[in-house]
């Protein structure tokens, strides 16, 4: 495909917006639709960004013959079903993550994106920040093994408010959408599948029904291990950290930033072409389709993440 990849995105809130500014510095992409369920905040979003068709219904914009691919940024519950929905118009997919929160939709996911021949990928980013593809080359060039992964993923969540801080239409979960990150990261920086997993969690919270608090350990079949620590009701600096313990090396991982651990920085900025996660997952969902090949992230390629999740849930009920 040489021609320009037209795009529709559907959910115009903080990751959307993420994705939007992504999309900006890419060449020969063009987003044609923006989807979202607030009609005047979708139309105010498009002005912005130059978008002429906008609409509250993802059917809407998967009738339009000129969309080639999609990208969903919507509500977790939703995300399986949409995926099924574009691949069925025909169009390419780039989900956000979490692919599933039910492993059997998450498979038929898979399955039905195998008949389809179309690209279809999950935003699996840690996979793309520049810090973690560091680690990774280091990894696969036979200079650092892991040891262990020390993960915190921390945020102040004890009302729905999303990232812009505004209230969210639905509930986030620690477990299907943000261990996945890092249950994922894990397996694929160890080259190794994870064979025994184990989880506990805090209180249920009253309103919002979901545990705030939740302690993780993995084994992948090489030996390496991994201890993540994830909360809602953290006060205090907010995000993902990961800590690489290795056999030649200690590396932490601040979302594109990486430092030793002595705190002391490591230039990632030769690693890929930007130095912004999220754009660079684009860049190889647009590039998978150009190639006509399988993305790295594709939703084959993360399942055995959605396994393992599944198997944790299983524990935790």
């Amino acid at each position: 495909m040489s021609k320009t990849i037209r795009v529709a995105l559907a959910g115009a809130g903080a990751f959307g917006i993420k994705h939007l500014d992504g999309i900006k510095n890419i060449e020969g992409v063009e987003v044609v639709s923006l989807i979202s369920r607030d009609l005047d905040k979708t139309q105010e979003v498009a002005a912005k960004y130059g978008i002429k068709h906008v609409t509250t219904e993802l059917a809407d914009a998967l009738a339009l013959p000129e969309v080639d691919a999609v990208i969903l940024c919507t509500p977790t519950q939703m995300h399986a079903s949409q995926t099924l929905d574009c691949l069925k118009a025909g169009k390419h997919v780039q989900v956000e993550i979490p692919l599933c929160d039910v492993l059997a939709d998450g498979e038929e996911v898979v399955k039905v994106a195998q008949q389809s021949g179309l690209v279809a990928m999950c935003g699996h980013t840690r996979r793309f920040n520049p810090s973690h593809q560091w680690v990774h080359q280091k990894i696969a060039a036979g200079e650092f093994n892991i040891q262990q992964m020390d993960v915190q993923t921390y945020f102040f969540r004890r009302t729905n408010m999303n990232a812009l801080g505004q209230p969210r239409s639905w509930t986030d979960h620690l477990l299907w959408h943000h261990a996945a990150h890092t249950v994922d990261l894990f397996a694929y920086q160890a080259g190794s599948p994870v064979v025994q997993a184990n989880a506990i969690q805090g209180p249920i919270h009253p309103t919002l029904g979901i545990a705030m608090d939740m302690s993780i350990q993995l084994k992948a079949a090489n030996g390496a291990i991994c201890t993540l620590s994830l909360s809602f009701n953290n006060d205090g600096p907010l995000g993902t950290f990961f800590r690489y313990i290795g056999d030649t090396g200690t590396y932490i991982a601040r979302y594109d930033d990486l430092v030793n651990g002595k705190e002391e920085k490591i230039d990632v900025s030769a690693v890929d072409v930007s130095m912004n996660g999220i754009e660079l997952q684009d860049r190889e969902f647009f590039a998978a389709i150009r190639e006509g090949r399988e993305p790295n992230g594709s939703v084959a390629q993360v399942l055995p993440c959605y396994r393992v999740l599944h198997q944790l849930e299983q524990q935790l009920a």
